[in-house]
């Protein structure tokens, strides 16, 4: 039985730390800034009052900013909200 592509594969912390300190730092503070960016949006749901919204798209936009600069890096590396299920 072989491994689909799309199945995700934990990377050991050494590998990950080699592959970061290849990065340019901001690209690697884009990353964190996009992935916790995108984990806050992913917690709003419902009907969301004022404040609510306001955060939300606070954090949309730092996520969007987080994914410009990892964009012009590369495409790739860009982060879309999770949907709960």
């Amino acid at each position: 039985m072989t491994a689909s592509p799309l199945v995700p594969v934990p990377i050991p912390d050494r590998v990950a730390a080699l592959i970061g300190s290849c990065m340019p730092v901001h690209i690697l503070q884009a990353e964190i800034d996009a992935e916790c960016a995108a984990r806050e949006v992913s917690l709003f749901r419902g009907p969301l009052c004022a404040e609510d919204r306001a955060d939300r798209e606070h954090a949309l936009a730092t996520l969007a900013r987080a994914n410009k600069v990892l964009a012009a890096y590369d495409p790739r590396l860009t982060v879309m909200p999770r949907r709960h299920r």
